[in-house]
């Protein structure tokens, strides 16, 4: 006998009783892993099943059950098309299952069914439904700011068509809203009040930032007569990281891209009545010119502090009318003293410079002074100026369930210099 055929024969007297062994415990012969059968067959589907399954009745319970003898269901797993799971459970017996949470309005559910027939063999059931729309009020979404490309201390915003008071239904409205962003951040949403919410990181976005807000709304249900709405995704995308410091006190701004110092700008700010508001704040929006007048802030027409000036290269940081801008009639006090009605005013030649600069969402922060703090909301985007911690307790999913309604500021287009 040859050695290989002593190494051959050798390896299969070894292998023959752990062969014998396997087909002994798999029963005369039959496989370890058995193929699932189809077992559609052997289960209904209830109002979803047959000929009915295209207009389902969104405010009934799914319910699932096994025809014939012997047959038990395992384990279900229903999903609509969004990725929204259906809860549901299943009878002692295992001869049936139904939902538990309620189903969307205008949905397609795909439900997949493990069995197991009386001789303990799996089967698999795979089902397609699509429920009708709601005949109740919608709660529909929109959001902002506008596809585009902004600066990186620019929130997300969401618009709701209804209130929505309750916690937990907040919560169920904020775990349908949902912001994606590469690279990935941390974030969460707040309230503002029962009909909008903000969406930033803990801290401000990445410079070159991707961002894609959906709703997942549709369908969804929030309380008796109320479904979720439409809402249309928004992808945004962050530029540069531009950050202007103005130093109230030192009457100078220092303005820096991704890090780096880029100048330093003399500035005037509000006097004593006017003081300009500390805080951050985001840049709203740019106008190359725009009529600024005293009586749009309340200052009577021929008084001391009257004015009515055209200015250019202005932008807006405030609802109320702070905005930077250029501002010649000031020059001998720019670097030395606060003599505007709240704006930061600088040079023709600054002004330009850093309006070119700039864009929506930047971030313009006032230090070292005198008047009122930004508020959060109401007045412009003042988000950054509540901790992270204040931040989430204003979410319903990861804090106390929202602030407190917010009445925005009057005068939204008051200029002021």
């Amino acid at each position: 006998m040859s050695h290989s055929h002593r190494i051959k024969l050798g390896s299969a007297l070894i292998l023959a009783p752990l062969l014998a062994g396997i087909t002994g415990c798999a029963g005369g012969g039959k496989p370890l892993a058995t193929e699932p059968y189809d077992a559609v067959g052997q289960l209904s589907f209830g109002d979803a099943g047959g000929a009915k399954a295209t207009g389902v009745d969104p405010d009934k319970p799914l319910r699932i059950s096994t025809q014939g003898t012997g047959t038990r269901i395992t384990d279900v797993a229903a999903a609509d098309a969004a990725g929204r799971p259906l809860a549901g459970e299943l009878s002692a017996d295992g001869r049936g299952w139904r939902s538990t949470s309620p189903l969307a309005a205008d949905a397609e559910y795909t439900v997949r069914v493990s069995t197991e027939n009386g001789s303990g063999s799996p089967g698999r059931g795979v089902h397609t439904f699509s429920t009708r729309a709601s005949k109740g009020k919608r709660l529909d979404v929109e959001f902002g700011p506008d596809a585009g490309t902004y600066g990186v201390g620019q929130p997300v915003t969401a618009e709701l068509s209804r209130k929505v008071s309750d916690p937990e239904e907040r919560a169920l409205v904020e775990g349908a809203l949902s912001v994606s962003s590469e690279p990935r951040v941390e974030g969460a949403w707040h309230w503002v009040d029962d009909k909008e919410l903000h969406y930033r990181p803990k801290e401000y976005w990445p410079a070159n930032t991707e961002i894609t807000v959906r709703s997942n709304l549709l369908g969804l249900p929030i309380r008796d007569g109320l479904r979720g709405g439409s809402g249309d995704a928004v992808k945004l995308r962050t530029g540069d990281r531009i950050e202007a410091v103005a130093d109230i006190s030192g009457h100078t701004m220092t303005v820096s891209r991704n890090g780096e110092e880029l100048r330093s700008i003399p500035i005037t700010t509000g006097k004593e009545g006017f003081a300009t508001r500390n805080g951050k704040k985001v840049v709203l929006a740019q106008e190359e010119n725009v009529r600024m007048t005293g009586t749009s802030i309340g200052i009577a027409a021929g008084s001391a502090e009257s004015y009515d000036l055209n200015v250019s290269w202005a932008s807006r940081l405030t609802w109320s009318g702070e905005y930077i801008h250029a501002a010649p009639w000031s020059a001998g006090s720019h670097g030395s003293a606060n003599v505007s009605h709240g704006c930061t005013g600088m040079s023709d030649e600054n002004a330009k410079w850093l309006f070119d600069l700039l864009k929506p969402g930047d971030v313009v922060e006032h230090v070292n002074g005198f008047g009122e703090d930004m508020a959060p909301f109401g007045n412009g985007f003042g988000d950054w100026n509540l901790s992270w911690e204040e931040w989430r307790a204003g979410s319903a999913v990861h804090g106390g369930g929202g602030g407190e309604p917010v009445t925005p500021a009057a005068g939204r287009l008051r200029p002021r210099v």
